[in-house]
């Protein structure tokens, strides 16, 4: 067996050749150690064989082997036999191809028992590959076990998560939903708060108004009131004056003018009456005079605290101020008809 290997890109393509051509195994075998023995002058051994075709069992490259070998020592046992050719030479060439066969032979058989040893070895490699293959099953079987479980609980806990950002998600659109509807409710208030403090405005300038024409109303009817009561007054001196100077006659004509006495008294009584009246009517101007003051202070304190209010009138409504109700004014007594009777 020559140890210089030939060149093994030409080896490869002719096997590759060999494969297109045979598609048989067996064929390809014993055409491949042709190939080998003739060609190449490499005595084919079952490892090399299989290392180059790597089809079938291990078996298969060695039973074609055998066969080969024993068809090649049948072809070998041709004589040699020619007219011209010598009888020694005849004899010397049976016996090189003899040798020949017996070296080829002794060959085949350590490259059989090599074989053979090395099949076992692998055998026995193979053999602890699938023990341990078994028990890198029985890891790999465990450790798939605890990556399913691991598996089953991520899942778990994937659909709670999913079911929890799908709660999230509802009642974040309900919040939206709620943000909008308060938005909204706000914008409006803000509108009605507007619009409030445009009607407070309005009737805050009204009564302001109302109070001046009121406070105008009530100098001038103060004002006739004084004028009325000076009138009164002065009629009542005059009467009293009429009176006196009806007395210093009824000093000298007693008994003519006591009727006339009577009625300047009368006359008297009812001017004293018309006065009362009057200083009644003056009276009730001064309260509805005092009246309308306070009121102008409620107003006024009222327009003061306006901007406090208006704060906390948005929420829960402004309530507008009452207009105040303005009294009627005392309807002035009528003048009882003053007779007077002429002295006699």
């Amino acid at each position: 067996m020559t140890d210089v290997l030939p060149d093994e890109t030409r080896l490869a393509a002719e096997i590759d050749r060999l494969k297109a051509e045979f598609p048989k195994t067996r064929e390809l075998y014993r055409e491949v150690c042709a190939l080998l023995f003739f060609r190449f002058g490499i005595t084919p051994t079952a490892n090399r064989l299989y290392q180059l075709v790597k089809r079938g069992s291990m078996s298969t490259p060695t039973q074609v082997l055998g066969e080969f070998w024993t068809e090649l020592r049948d072809k070998s046992r041709v004589r040699i036999e020619h007219p011209d050719l010598p009888a020694d030479l005849g004899a010397a060439g049976g016996e090189l191809v003899a040798t020949l066969w017996t070296r080829a032979t002794a060959s085949a058989g350590t490259a059989l028992d090599a074989l053979r040893d090395e099949v076992e070895a692998q055998r026995v490699e193979a053999q602890q590959a699938v023990a341990a293959a078994r028990d890198e099953l029985g890891r790999v079987e465990t450790a798939l076990e605890q990556r399913t479980a691991a598996l089953l609980a991520a899942q778990v806990e994937i659909r709670d998560l999913d079911r929890a950002q799908a709660e999230g998600h509802a009642q974040r659109q309900a919040l939206e939903a709620e943000l909008g509807r308060r938005s909204t409710a706000l914008a409006a208030r803000d509108r009605e708060l507007v619009a409030v403090r445009e009607g407070f405005s309005r009737d805050l300038e009204k009564l302001r108004e109302a109070a001046g024409r009121a406070e105008e109303r009530l100098r001038a009817s103060e004002k006739r009131a004084l004028l009325e009561i000076d009138r009164e007054r002065s009629i009542a001196t005059k009467l009293q004056k009429e009176l006196d100077e009806a007395t210093r006659r009824a000093d000298r004509k007693d008994a003519d003018h006591r009727q006339a006495s009577e009625t300047m008294q009368a006359q008297l009584g009812d001017a004293r009456h018309q006065a009362g009246v009057l200083q009644g009517r003056l009276d009730a101007v001064q309260a509805e005079n005092n009246r309308l003051q306070a009121e102008m202070m409620t107003l006024r304190e009222a327009a003061t605290r306006a901007p406090e209010t208006r704060s906390s009138s948005a929420s829960a409504g402004v309530r507008k101020t009452p207009r105040p109700t303005r009294s009627a004014r005392p309807v002035p007594a009528a003048k009882p008809a003053t007779r007077r009777r002429k002295a006699v």
